[in-house]
């Protein structure tokens, strides 16, 4: 690379190679900076759909053990019921399994 000017030749392909290099690094901080900032959004969001998570199973346990609580109740003051439905189930899935 040499012209009239020898050395200006030279300056101006290092100048050229240290914009191009310096608006690389430019650009590497700034999808650096994105993601950071994408990978926050994205942890947020699956801690929020984790606590939410949480929630419905705490609240489908509370049901569930209330259900259970209501049952036992049942069972507990109505036996002889308890007993004729069971009694009455059998022989129905009985006449079923039969055909």
């Amino acid at each position: 690379m040499t012209t009239r000017n020898g050395h200006h030749e030279k300056e101006r392909a290092t100048s050229a190679t240290d914009y191009v290099a310096a608006k690389a690094h430019e650009t590497v901080d700034t999808i650096h900076e994105r993601a950071q900032r994408a990978e926050r959004e994205v942890r947020g969001a699956a801690e929020r759909t984790a606590e939410q998570a949480r929630q419905l199973r705490d609240q489908y346990a509370e049901s569930a053990e209330e259900g259970l609580k209501r049952a036992t109740s049942y069972l507990e003051s109505n036996p002889l019921a308890v007993v004729g439905i069971a009694f009455v189930a059998g022989v129905l899935l009985s006449a079923m399994l039969r055909r």
